[in-house]
């Protein structure tokens, strides 16, 4: 039988998120705020969206006129964090920085 994704321990999630700056937790997802206009913000999505394809983890994205917001969690593990929450927190800020937005954190 296949397991599902292991859960974070808290101390494990503090410790990710050290590595990650401007990445908070809020409840059992990971979040981060970018600044951009909708159109650069579009293409950002579509880019996150297509490696999100690529490794079958999906974050929740908020679209607005002026910033885009990601949330991750681990569906399969019930919505608790995992480390492939982190490792696709990690992927975002690199894409992000490829398209220059601003972290408004």
């Amino acid at each position: 039988m296949a397991q599902g994704p292991v859960p974070l321990t808290d101390q494990e999630i503090a410790e990710q998120l050290e590595g990650l700056p401007g990445w908070e937790q809020l409840g059992h997802e990971i979040t981060r705020t970018y600044g951009l206009d909708y159109h650069a913000g579009v293409a950002l999505i579509v880019q996150v969206a297509d490696h999100e394809r690529r490794i079958c983890h999906h974050a929740d994205i908020d679209l607005r006129i002026d910033h885009v917001r990601f949330g991750i969690t681990t569906r399969e593990a019930d919505d608790q964090l995992t480390a492939a929450d982190f490792a696709l927190a990690a992927r975002i800020d690199a894409i992000v920085q490829a398209h220059q937005a601003v972290p408004l954190d």
